[in-house]
């Protein structure tokens, strides 16, 4: 969506377009989410994993954020925030690739 946005004249509309577009990207990576978070952990601490996992993405999101902004300090220019936001998109799904969504095998408690 952001190698479209950047190729598109720039409008007003294009603008509202792409923002509502990349928050339903967003928003919908949540279901998925927590339910690979349970599939490979099970649910018995759900909630505190699922808290992770969006505590982390707050995390990035700040460095994101902060990052474009010392770079367009830097280059008087988003062009480079815009085309690392696209190359750690793809790294992300390259990343993603060999995940295996299976449960975590464990073996049986042993006595103290």
């Amino acid at each position: 969506m952001i190698t479209i946005f950047l190729l598109v004249p720039l409008s007003p509309m294009s603008v509202y377009i792409f923002s509502a577009v990349m928050g339903a990207l967003w928003l919908s990576t949540v279901p998925p989410t927590n339910a690979i978070v349970a599939q490979i952990f099970g649910v018995q601490h759900m909630s505190m994993l699922s808290g992770f996992v969006f505590f982390s993405h707050q995390i990035g999101s700040f460095l994101g954020v902060w990052l474009g902004g010392y770079l367009y300090d830097r280059t008087g220019s988003y062009d480079v925030v815009w085309y690392l936001a696209i190359a750690l998109g793809v790294f992300a799904g390259l990343v993603n690739l060999p995940v295996r969504e299976n449960a975590i095998t464990r073996g049986a408690p042993q006595p103290a």
